[in-house]
């Protein structure tokens, strides 16, 4: 049978439903038969099929076609009946979805069944029999079992024929149905004397080509007479029962009556029996009650035709038919099928996404079968219909992940019943996350406080950021920002933990150099492209007590002494001085108070705790001392606190004699020095020491001499005076017999270093001249030995113009020396007279004049309590008096003293000859000066 194809295509406004096609195909095909070309039929490309991942969705129909991608055909799967696919129901066709994918898109396949001449008519029994009394009149109707044909249409049956057809013929009569009623007509009396038993075959054939028949064989017992048959009220009687009715339910109740008597006239019931076994769902009792024996089911069959007889005790009998219509009730669920699901969908996906589609069957009808859908409420999603019983459940809002990862989607359908049934199922979709929200730090800004002097390394402070998104696109980094401080980068001062965000501190702050900075610090994830934020911080740097004070005023000088005078007449509270400190810290730590420490009156000072003033507490008489020594410790109040310590002089005296007398003898820290003794027999282990290490090296280098002439003599080369390279004698003049000259390399391996210095070691020298502004090196000022590198090695003689002459050194106006005292003879230049001292001590007074001028009374130096006279004019001139503590060499500018140590120079090159006696110069007188040092000396 040819193969027809029917095709219809339906555009729908939803894009996810594309049409539907239909198909014809005989039963019974051969596994593997190619059904429809549906690329073709669809329009759809073979590659789309794939790609698609196509596939085949039947609701109600078993598994009967299958979908080859390959080749964009249907092709059949299992052998199809359609009788028992559809029994008598036509048109009968098989409904299919195909459903792709990516995108989602459905198409509605149908697929009919028409039917083949395969089933021949067939008879429930093999043989009928019936006992019929001869008085049977002409025209007596015996029913005969309808023959069923399992086949529709022209290959149902066709045609009934009986033989012999002597005493019977057959009577078939069509019903608006389709089925046919049988009868054996009597149209000849009977004789039971002539033929007491008959045997007739009835036969069914069909329409079909080829022509099939079935066969029934009817025996036939002829009896006495009974000439009236029953008869039953109605031809044709109807009932109507609800369905799933409990068994032993009475239909309806039908009746016949038998003109006859007796037993004649005894009238039984029978439900005719039939391929359509209405008997097992159906039964008649004698009193014409059809009672329900089975199960009736609306979605099997929504009527029922029952053929029941009216038999008489003779054999006489009536045919009736009872059409029994079945009454729906909601007693089925609707049916939710899955077609398509995704399991995850982004959060940034568009509105009306498709994330589901579902079918819904109820197989109830009416209002029973109308189904409506719904989800749960407050989520972002909504259901809309794409065919009948077609379901798509689709994004109806923005998804943010951070707000929810997962929903749980409750599909409900329910149908219109009474009462309503309904199914529901659970999806249940993840949301996956799209890197949608930048770092957010837990603060606008930051502010980190960490006390001065830490130590590098230190970990400051935390600074945090999360980020809403997950995993990758959650993982925060951070950056410190460039940026400078005061012009120094701040990477300088701070580091920052990437993964931590810890910041530390690189550096050691100083909050007297800066005492605050601010940064930013970015957060920024893992996603891509990723995201950040900026934060501000700012580091506070807390003060430590670090600095001690510093005094300003008085001034502390080495070697001058600087006093305040206070006239014996001063009443109490007399302003003697005020001490000025400053303290560089901040806060308390900068609170500075004033303690009298030590003081050679107790009862005569006293010093202002806040102010620093120092002031007399009562009446000055002439039994105090002139030399009033008061020594003031400045405290901060710091923790723990610091301070410094300044000696205030105090000369307290009417006159500028009586000051100069006492303060002669005034020696600076020769009363106070608690711990002297143990200085000196300190310097004394050193200098003891390193005499001892300085004579183990000159004999170390004799001895090593010696053995180098040893092998010069009694070698045959000639002999060669052998000194060492940088290596000049200055003839014993200085402390030691020898002046050492050494080579400084900065590098490690290089003897031409960029830093080599050969001079004489008594060049080293202050020249003072008045035409000169500072101290300065002779040698290096003239010549430069890294200047000219072709300079010879040896070391040359010592420069001859760092002499002075007799009367340029340092002593009394009368001591002179003649020409012959050479460098480094003479004796120690005579330090300066008492009047002398106090002359300079005046001139240093006059330089913080100004500094006391603030005071107010009773505050200004020596050099304003005294007459003018006293100025600097008077201060004899030390420049050409200049000697070099330590050393006994004495600095002349005598041109024939230079000469003369310029021959001397010029012998070093020679063995040195031995050394006459030379004569010693007169020694000068001594000074307050000098006294003090060999009292030291004495004490040493």
């Amino acid at each position: 049978m040819a193969r027809q194809v029917l095709l219809f295509i339906f555009v729908y406004s939803l894009g996810s439903v594309k049409g539907q096609v239909s198909y014809s195909i005989p039963e019974e095909m051969a596994k593997g038969s190619v059904v429809g070309n549906i690329a073709r039929d669809l329009g759809l490309d073979i590659h789309r099929l794939k790609s698609g991942k196509a596939r085949i969705f039947t609701s109600d129909s078993g598994d009967y076609i299958e979908l080859h991608r390959e080749r964009g055909v249907l092709l059949v799967k299992d052998r199809i009946d359609r009788e028992s696919l559809c029994r008598q129901t036509t048109p009968c066709a098989l409904h299919l979805q195909i459903i792709l994918e990516n995108p989602m898109e459905l198409f509605r396949i149908t697929v009919e069944i028409i039917d083949i001449n395969d089933n021949s008519p067939s008879f429930k029994n093999d043989e009928k029999r019936f006992e019929i009394s001869e008085s049977a009149v002409t025209g007596s109707k015996f029913v005969l079992e309808r023959a069923v044909d399992l086949d529709i249409g022209i290959n149902g049956v066709k045609n009934y024929s009986l033989k012999p057809a002597d005493n019977f013929v057959l009577k078939v009569e069509s019903h608006a149905d389709g089925n046919k009623k049988v009868e054996m007509i009597l149209h000849k009396p009977l004789d039971r004397e002539k033929e007491e038993e008959m045997s007739l075959l009835l036969k069914a054939v069909d329409g079909g080509d080829p022509q099939l028949s079935g066969t029934v064989k009817i025996y036939v017992s002829v009896l006495d007479a009974n000439d009236n048959a029953p008869v039953f009220t109605q031809s044709v009687y109807k009932a109507a029962i609800a369905e799933n009715s409990q068994r032993g339910a009475t239909v309806i109740r039908v009746s016949a009556t038998d003109a006859d008597k007796g037993t004649n006239g005894e009238i039984s019931y029978a439900v005719s029996t039939t391929m359509d076994s209405m008997s097992d769902i159906f039964t008649i009792n004698e009193k014409g009650e059809v009672v329900l024996v089975g199960e009736v089911d609306f979605e099997r069959a929504k009527y029922y035709q029952i053929d029941i007889e009216a038999k008489d005790r003779g054999g006489l009998s009536d045919s009736s038919k009872i059409i029994v219509d079945v009454i729906d009730i909601n007693d089925n669920k609707p049916i939710i099928s899955i077609l398509s699901k995704s399991d995850a969908i982004p959060e940034d996906s568009a509105h009306n996404t498709v994330i589901v589609m579902f079918s819904v069957l109820d197989p109830d009808s009416v209002n029973n079968g109308i189904v409506n859908c719904r989800i749960n409420e407050d989520i972002p999603f909504r259901i809309i219909t794409s065919l009948n019983d077609f379901y798509s459940l689709v994004t109806d809002g923005d998804l943010d992940r951070e707000k929810a990862s997962e929903y749980n989607i409750t599909v409900t359908c329910s149908d219109e019943g009474v009462p309503s049934l309904s199914s529901s199922v659970t999806l249940t979709l993840q949301i996956s996350d799209v890197n949608d929200n930048a770092p957010v730090f837990e603060r606008s800004s930051y502010e980190a406080y960490i006390v001065e002097n830490n130590t590098p390394g230190l970990s400051i402070f935390t600074v945090k950021a999360r980020d809403a998104d997950w995993n990758q696109n959650a993982r925060v980094s951070y950056i410190l920002e460039d940026s400078s401080v005061n012009g120094v980068p701040v990477s300088s001062y701070v580091s920052v933990s990437a993964d931590s965000g810890v910041i530390h501190a690189v550096r050691s702050f100083d909050y007297e150099q800066i005492k605050d900075f601010q940064f930013c610090v970015k957060a920024q994830d893992g996603g891509s492209p990723p995201l950040s934020s900026n934060v501000t911080v700012k580091i506070v740097i807390q003060d430590q007590n670090d600095n001690p004070p510093q005094v300003l005023y008085p001034v502390q000088t080495g070697g001058s002494v600087v006093a305040e005078m206070v006239p014996r007449s001063a009443d109490v509270g007399y302003l003697v001085t005020k001490v000025v400190a400053v303290d560089v810290d901040s806060g308390q730590n900068a609170w500075l108070s004033f303690k009298l420490q030590k003081s050679t009156d107790r009862a005569l000072f006293e010093v202002g705790l806040q102010n620093g003033e120092i002031r007399t507490i009562r009446q000055v008489t002439d039994k105090d001392a002139v030399k009033q020594r008061l020594t003031v410790i400045v405290e901060d109040n710091g923790q723990p606190s610091r301070s410094a310590t300044v000696i205030v002089n105090v000369a307290v005296a009417d006159s500028f004699p009586e000051v100069l007398s006492e303060f002669t003898d005034f020696t600076h820290d020769k009363e106070y020095n608690d711990n002297l003794t143990f200085y000196l027999v300190l310097a004394l282990a050193v200098v003891s020491f390193l005499f001892i290490t300085c004579l183990v090296v000159i004999i170390s280098v004799k001895i090593y001499r010696w053995r180098q002439s040893r092998i010069l003599y009694h070698s045959n080369l000639p002999v060669i005076p052998y000194y060492p390279p940088r290596y000049s004698d200055t003839m014993g003049t200085g402390t030691l017999p020898q002046v050492y000259n050494y080579e400084v390399c900065r590098t490690t391996d290089s003897r031409n270093s960029d830093c080599k210095f050969g001079r004489a070691g008594s060049q080293n020298v202050l020249i003072m001249d008045p035409s000169y502004t500072g101290t300065m090196q002779r040698i290096h000022s003239e010549k430069n030995i890294l200047d000219e590198p072709d300079s010879p090695l040896e070391q040359k003689p010592p420069n001859n113009d760092w002499r002075f002459t007799q009367g340029q050194r340092p002593g009394p106006s009368g001591a002179t020396g003649g020409p012959e005292v050479a460098m480094g003879t003479g004796p120690w230049p005579q330090p300066p007279t008492e009047a002398e001292q106090l002359q300079a001590l005046m001139a240093a007074a006059n330089e913080v004049s100004e500094a006391t001028a603030t005071l107010g009374p009773g505050t200004m130096g020596l050099s304003t309590r005294y007459s003018p006279q006293f100025t600097l004019q008077h201060v004899p001139d030390y420049r050409q008096n200049v000697y070099i503590p330590g050393s006994t060499a004495t600095l002349t500018s005598n041109p024939q003293q230079q000469q003369a140590t310029a021959q001397q120079a010029t012998q070093q090159a020679l063995p040195p000859p031995q050394a006459s006696a030379q004569p010693e110069p007169p020694k000068a007188a001594q000074t307050p000066a000098s006294k003090k040092k060999s009292t030291k000396k004495e004490k040493k």
